[in-house]
């Protein structure tokens, strides 16, 4: 009965110096990476988000497993003097709240930044969604179709694929892996695997100076961000098949850029299959490109974004 009685404390003890050590990781990160911008009320939501320059507005909407930070990096500097760019965190990631499991869909997610757009007084704005905020562009863009003039997709994520979800996703989305896995990651996942999975989104180019030490990775690994994003892309295969039979009626100027090499999202299953169901939507492949063009082919993006604006009237 002793040893029982001592073994239940060692655990308890171990679950108690986890969970200090993933407050710690935490509070560590978000003094490494404190908030960039304000904050809104939308329905009861706190959301981030960076509005800076002048000219049309364009929204920014960033990828899984990330936050505002990429876009910050270089992208917003370079849009500012001819846009309005208003660039937000998505639920649970970054400083925006997290929605929950049962909120947390591409459509909630739309709707919750088109109202925050919205309240900025950004009523038709260029929407721009990167990898996973490509699909969140095309959920905005099929449910408020008067809400944006313009729609780009950068290695969107925009069809069903035929592998299953990753072993990653399927224990950080259980509710036992939540109460379990997910703490002894945020406390304990080193540095090298955060450089290495950096390096695997990136190939096969390198990513840019100076990138990793700004995109605020630690805050991804936090446990809020690592539970939202789990639910989030377990959810997602199911949503943008659901989204398909409605890109035919998106009437706005598309844009879709996508890289030949990118190993993350496939440039055929999505990109392809899009601009064949959109009316007269323009895709531009990127030779030998992975899945961060924003970074590696930089003018290529920002081109897409002054077509989309030239087609939808606004230069």
């Amino acid at each position: 009965m002793r040893w029982l009685i001592l073994a239940a404390v060692l655990m308890l003890v171990s679950a108690w110096l986890v969970q200090w050590r993933a407050r710690v990781a935490e509070a560590e990160a978000e003094r490494s990476y404190p908030p960039e911008g304000q904050f809104l009320d939308v329905q009861g939501t706190r959301v981030h988000v960076l509005v800076k320059g002048t000219g049309p507005d364009l929204v920014l909407i960033h990828g899984a497993s990330g936050n505002m930070r990429d876009f910050t990096f270089r992208m917003v500097d370079l849009l500012a003097d001819r846009y309005r760019v208003i660039v937000f965190d998505r639920p649970g990631l970054g400083y925006t709240d997290r929605l929950g499991p049962e909120g947390s869909s591409i459509a909630r997610q739309a709707a919750l930044l088109q109202a925050a757009a919205a309240q900025l007084g950004a009523e038709r704005p260029i929407v721009l969604g990167q990898s996973y905020g490509g699909a969140v562009a095309l959920a905005w863009a099929t449910g408020h179709p008067d809400t944006l003039c313009a729609l780009v997709t950068v290695a969107a994520v925009s069809h069903p694929w035929p592998t299953g979800l990753p072993r990653f996703y399927k224990v950080t989305s259980h509710p036992l892996g939540q109460a379990v896995a997910v703490p002894l990651l945020t406390a304990f996942v080193p540095e090298s695997y955060v450089q290495k999975a950096i390096e695997g989104v990136f190939a096969p180019q390198a990513e840019p100076p100076g990138y990793a030490a700004h995109i605020g990775a630690p805050l991804t690994l936090r446990r809020q961000s690592l539970r939202a994003n789990a639910d989030q892309r377990a959810s997602l295969k199911k949503e943008v098949r659901d989204l398909v039979p409605h890109y035919p009626q998106i009437a706005v100027p598309t844009e879709i850029l996508h890289g030949d090499a990118d190993d993350t999202v496939n440039l055929t299953i999505h990109s392809v299959a899009l601009a064949q169901a959109i009316p007269e939507a323009k895709l531009t492949v990127l030779e030998g490109t992975g899945h961060m063009p924003q970074h590696t082919d930089t003018d290529a993006v920002l081109s897409a974004i002054d077509r989309a604006a030239t087609r939808a009237g606004l230069h």
